[in-house]
This record gives C-alpha cells, sequence and structure tokens, in this order.
C-alpha cells in the first residue's frame, strides 16, 4: 500500500496508508488527518478537502481537470501546487507524496 504524508497546519506529520484507487481525501479522512473534511463527498461542491502538494511531487500527481482548476481559484489561499484531494486517485507510485493542510482549513 501507498503510503502518504500529511502535514498538519500546526506542523504535525501524518503517514496514511492509502488503498491503490481510492482518493487521498478517503484515505485522509479514514486516518482522521485534521482539516481533510470532504463534506461534499468528494463531489468538488464544498472545496474543504483543498491542500498543498509539495513541489517536489507535484509533476507525480499530475495537473487538475479545468473544472478542478477553475474551482480552485475560488479557494482561500489558493496557490500553484493547490489541489482537492478528492480528486487526487491513489496510484503506487504516489507512495511517500506529502500533503500540507492550509491553516485556514486546520
Amino acid at each position: 500500500m501507498p503510503r502518504l504524508h500529511f502535514v498538519g497546519d500546526d506542523g504535525t506529520r501524518y503517514e496514511v496508508e492509502a488503498r491503490v484507487g481510492e482518493t487521498v481525501m478517503l484515505a485522509a479522512r479514514a486516518a482522521d488527518v485534521p482539516g481533510i473534511i470532504g463534506e461534499c463527498g468528494g463531489s468538488m461542491n464544498c472545496l474543504t478537502c483543498h491542500c498543498y502538494v509539495a513541489p517536489a511531487d507535484i509533476a507525480r500527481i499530475g495537473p487538475p481537470t479545468q473544472i478542478e482548476s477553475d474551482l480552485l481559484d475560488g479557494v482561500i489561499e489558493a496557490r500553484e501546487n493547490s489541489r482537492l484531494t478528492c480528486q487526487i486517485v491513489v496510484r503506487a507510485d504516489l507512495d511517500g507524496v506529502t500533503f500540507s493542510v492550509p491553516q485556514w482549513q486546520g
């Protein structure tokens, strides 16, 4: 199982085992990572699963779809490496990727 790393807004680190094929949001929620809420269940309506992908890992994740990109324009403190974790499907090659939870979400 790939291991994903999350950094909370207070600097606390979480290592999460994720199943290939599930979303990063579901893996984070199953592990109770603070700040990854996913109120809409992954339908891109709430933006409460927003995170920052570590710059070193962004190429491994791939770009957002146009719809996700448009939605990210409305996120508080959006950055170039902002993503919605509900839109990232876990793959084996994502082992070790780091996501940071924005302060306003934590």
